[in-house]
Protein backbone atom coordinates (compact mmCIF):
# COMPACT_ATOMS: atom_id res chain seq x y z
CA UNK A 1 0.00 0.00 0.00
CA UNK A 2 1.39 3.50 -0.97
CA UNK A 3 -0.18 5.03 2.02
CA UNK A 4 -2.61 7.72 -0.16
CA UNK A 5 -5.95 8.17 1.38
CA UNK A 6 -8.65 7.45 -0.29
CA UNK A 7 -11.55 9.59 -0.85
CA UNK A 8 -9.45 12.93 -1.33
CA UNK A 9 -10.31 15.13 -4.43
CA UNK A 10 -6.95 15.40 -7.19
CA UNK A 11 -6.18 18.77 -6.34
CA UNK A 12 -2.67 20.85 -8.10
CA UNK A 13 -0.49 19.85 -4.81
CA UNK A 14 -1.49 16.04 -4.68
CA UNK A 15 1.30 13.88 -3.35
CA UNK A 16 2.50 10.75 -3.06
CA UNK A 17 3.39 8.73 -0.62
CA UNK A 18 6.50 7.03 -2.28
CA UNK A 19 9.84 6.88 -1.10
CA UNK A 20 11.38 7.24 -4.30
CA UNK A 21 8.95 11.03 -4.45
CA UNK A 22 10.30 11.67 -1.06
CA UNK A 23 11.50 14.98 -3.10
CA UNK A 24 8.24 15.97 -4.79
CA UNK A 25 6.29 15.49 -1.54
CA UNK A 26 8.83 17.91 0.04
CA UNK A 27 8.51 20.20 -2.49
CA UNK A 28 4.57 20.36 -2.38
CA UNK A 29 4.76 20.87 1.21
CA UNK A 30 7.07 23.69 1.07
CA UNK A 31 5.16 25.07 -1.58
CA UNK A 32 2.19 25.15 0.59
CA UNK A 33 4.14 27.05 3.42
CA UNK A 34 5.27 29.22 1.48
CA UNK A 35 1.64 30.49 -0.16
CA UNK A 36 0.43 30.53 3.40
CA UNK A 37 2.58 33.17 4.57
CA UNK A 38 3.36 34.45 8.15
CA UNK A 39 0.42 33.12 9.32
CA UNK A 40 1.30 29.71 8.51
CA UNK A 41 -0.75 26.34 8.01
CA UNK A 42 -1.23 23.41 9.88
CA UNK A 43 0.11 19.69 9.62
CA UNK A 44 -3.51 18.74 9.07
CA UNK A 45 -4.43 21.09 6.39
CA UNK A 46 -1.03 19.95 4.75
CA UNK A 47 -2.70 16.82 4.53
CA UNK A 48 -6.19 17.42 3.27
CA UNK A 49 -4.55 19.83 0.27
CA UNK A 50 -2.02 17.22 -0.76
CA UNK A 51 -3.80 14.13 -0.33
CA UNK A 52 -0.78 12.49 1.76
CA UNK A 53 -1.66 11.05 4.82
CA UNK A 54 -1.27 12.69 8.55
CA UNK A 55 2.13 10.43 8.94
CA UNK A 56 3.37 11.36 5.84
CA UNK A 57 3.17 15.19 6.54
CA UNK A 58 4.44 14.86 10.07
CA UNK A 59 8.02 13.30 8.76
CA UNK A 60 7.85 15.42 5.75
CA UNK A 61 7.66 18.60 8.11
CA UNK A 62 10.07 17.09 10.67
CA UNK A 63 12.59 16.83 8.12
CA UNK A 64 12.12 20.83 6.93
CA UNK A 65 12.38 21.90 10.27
CA UNK A 66 15.38 20.23 11.04
CA UNK A 67 17.27 21.39 8.02
CA UNK A 68 16.04 24.76 8.90
CA UNK A 69 13.76 25.84 5.91
CA UNK A 70 10.24 25.34 8.41
CA UNK A 71 9.78 26.64 11.68
CA UNK A 72 6.27 26.90 14.20
CA UNK A 73 4.37 29.82 13.82
CA UNK A 74 1.85 29.54 16.74
CA UNK A 75 -0.99 28.06 17.69
CA UNK A 76 -4.55 28.32 16.55
CA UNK A 77 -7.46 27.29 17.92
CA UNK A 78 -8.97 24.29 17.31
CA UNK A 79 -13.07 23.77 17.07
CA UNK A 80 -12.44 20.54 19.12
CA UNK A 81 -9.32 18.89 21.14
CA UNK A 82 -5.92 20.55 21.26
CA UNK A 83 -5.07 23.54 19.52
CA UNK A 84 -3.32 23.46 15.95
CA UNK A 85 0.60 24.24 15.76
CA UNK A 86 0.78 25.75 12.88
CA UNK A 87 4.28 25.68 10.50
CA UNK A 88 5.60 28.32 8.17
CA UNK A 89 9.05 28.62 5.26
CA UNK A 90 11.58 30.66 7.13
CA UNK A 91 12.27 32.77 3.94
CA UNK A 92 16.16 33.25 5.24
CA UNK A 93 17.35 29.94 5.11
CA UNK A 94 18.00 29.82 1.70
CA UNK A 95 18.27 32.17 -1.97
CA UNK A 96 19.00 31.93 -5.28
CA UNK A 97 20.65 34.22 -7.61
CA UNK A 98 19.78 36.19 -10.40
CA UNK A 99 21.99 37.76 -13.18
CA UNK A 100 20.36 39.42 -16.08
CA UNK A 101 23.18 39.74 -18.78
CA UNK A 102 22.03 42.52 -21.04
CA UNK A 103 24.01 43.99 -24.00
CA UNK A 104 25.59 46.86 -22.28
CA UNK A 105 24.21 46.55 -18.42
CA UNK A 106 24.59 43.56 -15.71
CA UNK A 107 22.26 43.37 -13.32
CA UNK A 108 22.73 40.81 -10.57
CA UNK A 109 19.45 40.20 -7.52
CA UNK A 110 19.24 37.89 -4.65
CA UNK A 111 15.92 36.49 -3.71
CA UNK A 112 15.40 34.54 -0.91
CA UNK A 113 12.96 31.14 -0.37
CA UNK A 114 9.67 33.30 -0.74
CA UNK A 115 11.03 35.02 -3.49
CA UNK A 116 11.71 38.40 -2.35
CA UNK A 117 14.48 40.47 -3.33
CA UNK A 118 17.06 40.84 -0.36
CA UNK A 119 19.30 42.66 -2.42
CA UNK A 120 20.53 44.07 -6.22
CA UNK A 121 22.69 45.92 -8.33
CA UNK A 122 22.83 46.99 -11.51
CA UNK A 123 26.78 47.90 -13.06
CA UNK A 124 27.50 48.88 -16.84
CA UNK A 125 28.16 45.63 -19.07
CA UNK A 126 29.52 44.55 -22.14
CA UNK A 127 28.30 41.56 -23.72
CA UNK A 128 30.75 41.41 -26.50
CA UNK A 129 33.66 41.81 -24.54
CA UNK A 130 34.73 38.30 -24.62
CA UNK A 131 33.88 34.95 -22.52
CA UNK A 132 36.37 35.25 -20.09
CA UNK A 133 36.08 38.81 -19.13
CA UNK A 134 32.00 38.47 -19.28
CA UNK A 135 32.57 35.42 -16.67
CA UNK A 136 34.74 37.10 -14.42
CA UNK A 137 32.47 40.19 -13.94
CA UNK A 138 29.28 37.88 -13.83
CA UNK A 139 31.36 35.93 -11.37
CA UNK A 140 32.30 39.29 -9.16
CA UNK A 141 29.06 40.58 -9.34
CA UNK A 142 27.36 37.48 -8.14
CA UNK A 143 29.81 37.14 -5.52
CA UNK A 144 29.08 41.08 -4.48
CA UNK A 145 25.22 40.90 -4.61
CA UNK A 146 25.78 38.09 -2.19
CA UNK A 147 27.75 39.89 0.27
CA UNK A 148 25.66 42.79 -0.07
CA UNK A 149 21.98 40.71 0.37
CA UNK A 150 24.18 38.54 3.83
CA UNK A 151 24.88 41.80 5.39
CA UNK A 152 21.45 43.23 5.26
CA UNK A 153 20.35 40.14 6.51
CA UNK A 154 22.92 40.40 10.05
CA UNK A 155 21.93 44.03 9.85
CA UNK A 156 18.47 43.24 9.84
CA UNK A 157 18.88 40.86 12.79
CA UNK A 158 17.47 37.82 11.19
CA UNK A 159 19.01 34.50 12.50
CA UNK A 160 19.78 32.99 9.24
CA UNK A 161 19.18 28.94 10.05
CA UNK A 162 21.89 25.92 8.82
CA UNK A 163 20.51 24.45 5.85
CA UNK A 164 21.47 20.46 5.06
CA UNK A 165 24.72 20.93 2.71
CA UNK A 166 24.13 24.44 1.95
CA UNK A 167 25.46 26.50 5.08
CA UNK A 168 23.58 29.34 6.91
CA UNK A 169 21.47 31.02 4.26
CA UNK A 170 23.28 28.77 1.62
CA UNK A 171 22.65 29.59 -2.13
CA UNK A 172 20.67 27.17 -4.23
CA UNK A 173 22.18 28.03 -7.50
CA UNK A 174 22.50 31.37 -10.07
CA UNK A 175 20.02 31.71 -12.86
CA UNK A 176 21.43 33.68 -15.90
CA UNK A 177 19.30 35.32 -18.21
CA UNK A 178 20.68 36.85 -21.71
CA UNK A 179 19.55 37.75 -25.23
CA UNK A 180 19.14 34.77 -27.31
CA UNK A 181 19.23 32.57 -29.27
CA UNK A 182 20.06 29.86 -26.98
CA UNK A 183 20.31 25.98 -26.02
CA UNK A 184 19.16 26.40 -22.57
CA UNK A 185 18.64 22.56 -22.14
CA UNK A 186 23.01 22.53 -22.58
CA UNK A 187 23.20 26.16 -21.11
CA UNK A 188 24.67 27.30 -24.83
CA UNK A 189 24.13 30.37 -26.34
CA UNK A 190 23.89 30.42 -30.36
CA UNK A 191 24.50 33.34 -32.45
CA UNK A 192 23.43 35.89 -30.33
CA UNK A 193 21.96 39.01 -32.54
CA UNK A 194 25.03 41.50 -32.42
CA UNK A 195 26.94 39.17 -30.92
CA UNK A 196 27.56 36.27 -32.82
CA UNK A 197 31.01 35.36 -31.28
CA UNK A 198 28.70 34.09 -28.59
CA UNK A 199 27.88 30.30 -30.81
CA UNK A 200 28.38 27.58 -28.99
CA UNK A 201 30.18 28.47 -26.14
CA UNK A 202 29.42 26.69 -22.77
CA UNK A 203 28.65 29.63 -20.58
CA UNK A 204 26.68 27.84 -17.99
CA UNK A 205 29.55 25.09 -17.55
CA UNK A 206 32.03 27.77 -17.38
CA UNK A 207 29.75 30.05 -15.33
CA UNK A 208 29.26 27.40 -12.89
CA UNK A 209 32.98 26.13 -12.77
CA UNK A 210 33.86 29.86 -11.58
CA UNK A 211 31.35 29.95 -9.01
CA UNK A 212 31.08 26.47 -7.66
CA UNK A 213 27.71 26.68 -7.85
CA UNK A 214 24.54 24.97 -10.08
CA UNK A 215 23.85 27.17 -12.89
CA UNK A 216 20.86 27.66 -15.01
CA UNK A 217 20.81 29.95 -18.55
CA UNK A 218 17.77 30.74 -20.00
CA UNK A 219 16.88 33.60 -22.22
CA UNK A 220 15.84 36.87 -20.78
CA UNK A 221 12.32 37.00 -22.20
CA UNK A 222 11.92 33.66 -21.09
CA UNK A 223 13.20 34.28 -17.52
CA UNK A 224 10.69 37.63 -17.25
CA UNK A 225 7.99 35.73 -18.73
CA UNK A 226 8.25 32.50 -15.80
CA UNK A 227 8.27 35.25 -13.14
CA UNK A 228 5.11 36.40 -14.52
CA UNK A 229 3.61 32.97 -15.15
CA UNK A 230 4.54 32.13 -11.43
CA UNK A 231 2.93 35.21 -10.02
CA UNK A 232 -0.41 35.45 -11.95
CA UNK A 233 -3.40 33.10 -13.21
CA UNK A 234 -2.69 30.08 -15.15
CA UNK A 235 -3.60 31.91 -18.57
CA UNK A 236 -1.60 32.52 -22.10
CA UNK A 237 -0.06 35.62 -22.60
CA UNK A 238 2.94 36.99 -24.75
CA UNK A 239 5.55 39.29 -22.53
CA UNK A 240 7.23 41.51 -24.82
CA UNK A 241 10.36 42.77 -24.13
CA UNK A 242 11.84 46.18 -25.79
CA UNK A 243 15.20 47.09 -24.44
CA UNK A 244 18.55 47.01 -26.28
CA UNK A 245 16.90 44.21 -28.55
CA UNK A 246 13.22 42.43 -28.89
CA UNK A 247 12.25 39.50 -28.12
CA UNK A 248 9.01 38.16 -26.23
CA UNK A 249 8.40 35.15 -23.37
CA UNK A 250 5.70 32.63 -24.23
CA UNK A 251 3.08 31.33 -21.77
CA UNK A 252 0.26 29.51 -23.59
CA UNK A 253 -1.83 27.45 -21.11
CA UNK A 254 -0.17 28.22 -17.82
CA UNK A 255 3.21 26.53 -18.96
CA UNK A 256 6.40 28.56 -20.67
CA UNK A 257 6.78 27.41 -24.21
CA UNK A 258 9.93 27.28 -25.88
CA UNK A 259 9.86 24.71 -28.42
CA UNK A 260 11.33 21.81 -29.32
CA UNK A 261 14.64 23.39 -30.02
CA UNK A 262 14.09 25.97 -27.25
CA UNK A 263 14.39 28.56 -30.02
CA UNK A 264 10.79 30.00 -29.33
CA UNK A 265 10.02 33.97 -29.10
CA UNK A 266 12.35 35.26 -31.48
CA UNK A 267 9.64 37.76 -31.89
CA UNK A 268 11.66 40.82 -33.01
CA UNK A 269 13.20 39.05 -36.31
CA UNK A 270 9.53 38.44 -37.78
CA UNK A 271 9.78 40.34 -40.95
CA UNK A 272 7.66 42.98 -41.31
CA UNK A 273 8.81 45.25 -44.07
CA UNK A 274 10.34 42.97 -47.01
CA UNK A 275 12.47 46.17 -47.98
CA UNK A 276 12.89 47.72 -44.88
CA UNK A 277 16.65 48.31 -42.85
CA UNK A 278 19.12 46.06 -42.53
CA UNK A 279 18.87 44.06 -38.96
CA UNK A 280 21.84 43.05 -36.88
CA UNK A 281 20.60 39.26 -37.73
CA UNK A 282 21.30 39.87 -41.57
CA UNK A 283 17.43 40.26 -42.39
CA UNK A 284 15.54 43.29 -43.52
CA UNK A 285 12.73 44.98 -42.23
CA UNK A 286 12.64 42.56 -38.23
CA UNK A 287 10.43 44.12 -36.13
CA UNK A 288 13.18 45.01 -33.92
CA UNK A 289 15.00 46.60 -36.75
CA UNK A 290 11.97 48.98 -37.02
CA UNK A 291 11.50 49.39 -33.39
CA UNK A 292 14.58 50.11 -32.04
CA UNK A 293 15.48 52.61 -35.10
CA UNK A 294 11.81 54.11 -33.93
CA UNK A 295 13.27 54.24 -30.77
CA UNK A 296 16.63 56.34 -31.30
CA UNK A 297 14.66 58.82 -33.18
CA UNK A 298 12.23 59.58 -30.36
CA UNK A 299 9.48 58.82 -31.83
CA UNK A 300 7.53 56.50 -29.28
CA UNK A 301 4.62 56.58 -31.41
CA UNK A 302 5.83 54.83 -34.08
CA UNK A 303 8.05 52.25 -32.07
CA UNK A 304 4.05 50.90 -30.51
CA UNK A 305 2.33 51.07 -33.74
CA UNK A 306 5.28 48.51 -35.06
CA UNK A 307 5.56 46.85 -31.76
CA UNK A 308 1.67 46.42 -31.72
CA UNK A 309 1.78 44.73 -35.65
CA UNK A 310 3.62 42.05 -33.79
CA UNK A 311 1.40 41.39 -31.03
CA UNK A 312 -1.79 41.81 -33.09
CA UNK A 313 0.26 38.76 -35.31
CA UNK A 314 0.90 36.59 -31.84
CA UNK A 315 -2.02 37.20 -30.62
CA UNK A 316 -3.90 35.84 -34.43
CA UNK A 317 -1.61 32.53 -34.52
CA UNK A 318 -1.71 31.84 -30.71
CA UNK A 319 -5.24 33.18 -29.23
CA UNK A 320 -3.27 34.44 -26.18
CA UNK A 321 -4.82 35.80 -23.40
CA UNK A 322 -3.01 38.91 -22.76
CA UNK A 323 -0.07 40.99 -23.69
CA UNK A 324 2.31 42.59 -21.19
CA UNK A 325 5.29 44.54 -22.59
CA UNK A 326 8.37 45.25 -20.85
CA UNK A 327 11.98 46.84 -20.79
CA UNK A 328 13.63 50.51 -20.50
CA UNK A 329 12.19 51.40 -24.16
CA UNK A 330 8.93 50.37 -22.53
CA UNK A 331 9.58 51.63 -18.71
CA UNK A 332 10.49 55.52 -20.57
CA UNK A 333 7.10 55.48 -22.22
CA UNK A 334 4.69 53.00 -20.69
CA UNK A 335 1.31 54.77 -21.41
CA UNK A 336 2.61 55.35 -25.07
CA UNK A 337 3.37 52.13 -25.60
CA UNK A 338 0.26 50.76 -23.18
CA UNK A 339 -1.96 52.80 -25.36
CA UNK A 340 -0.28 52.77 -28.76
CA UNK A 341 0.09 48.75 -28.80
CA UNK A 342 -3.74 48.44 -27.58
CA UNK A 343 -5.37 50.52 -30.51
CA UNK A 344 -3.45 47.93 -33.15
CA UNK A 345 -4.78 45.01 -31.22
CA UNK A 346 -8.17 46.73 -31.33
CA UNK A 347 -8.14 47.80 -34.96
CA UNK A 348 -7.16 44.16 -36.02
CA UNK A 349 -9.33 42.39 -33.31
CA UNK A 350 -11.77 39.92 -34.89
CA UNK A 351 -13.27 38.99 -31.82
CA UNK A 352 -13.07 40.10 -28.18
CA UNK A 353 -9.97 42.79 -27.76
CA UNK A 354 -6.99 41.33 -26.10
CA UNK A 355 -5.90 43.67 -23.17
CA UNK A 356 -2.35 45.13 -22.98
CA UNK A 357 -0.44 45.90 -19.61
CA UNK A 358 2.99 46.87 -18.50
CA UNK A 359 4.14 43.64 -16.86
CA UNK A 360 4.73 43.59 -13.01
CA UNK A 361 8.06 43.52 -11.24
CA UNK A 362 9.54 46.86 -11.71
CA UNK A 363 13.77 47.53 -13.05
CA UNK A 364 14.83 44.30 -12.31
CA UNK A 365 12.19 41.50 -13.65
CA UNK A 366 14.18 39.86 -15.99
CA UNK A 367 16.89 39.11 -13.25
CA UNK A 368 14.35 38.28 -10.57
CA UNK A 369 12.80 35.75 -13.24
CA UNK A 370 16.30 33.98 -13.52
CA UNK A 371 16.77 33.49 -9.91
CA UNK A 372 13.21 31.69 -10.24
CA UNK A 373 14.95 29.09 -12.85
CA UNK A 374 16.47 28.03 -9.73
CA UNK A 375 13.46 28.67 -7.00
CA UNK A 376 10.91 27.51 -8.57
CA UNK A 377 11.61 23.30 -9.18
CA UNK A 378 12.18 24.03 -5.08
CA UNK A 379 8.71 24.22 -4.72
CA UNK A 380 7.64 21.65 -7.44
CA UNK A 381 6.36 24.54 -10.18
CA UNK A 382 7.81 21.95 -12.87
CA UNK A 383 4.97 22.24 -15.14
CA UNK A 384 5.18 26.34 -15.47
CA UNK A 385 8.41 25.49 -17.28
CA UNK A 386 6.70 23.51 -19.77
CA UNK A 387 8.45 21.14 -22.28
CA UNK A 388 12.59 20.61 -21.91
CA UNK A 389 12.78 22.07 -18.18
CA UNK A 390 16.09 22.66 -16.00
Amino acid sequence: MSGIRTGVNPSPHTGVNLPSLRSHNSALVLDLLRTAGEGGISRLELAESTGLTPQAVSKITARLRTEGLAAGAGQRASTGGKPRTVLCLVPSAAHAVGLHLDRDELTAVVVDLAGTPVAARTVPFDLGAGAAEVIEIAATQVESVRAEAEARTDASGVTRPTVTGGGPGGPLGVGVAMPGPLDHTTGVPQRVTGFPQWDGFPLRDALAARLGLPVVLDKDTNAAALGLALSGPGDSFAYLHLGTGLGAGLVLGGALYRGDRTGAGEFGHQVVQLDGPLCDCGNRGCIEALCMAAVARGDMADAARVLGAGAANLVGLLDIDRVLLGGRAVAAAEEQFVTGVGAVLEERARGPVVPVAVACGGAHSVAEGAAQLVLAPVFGHARVFGRGRP
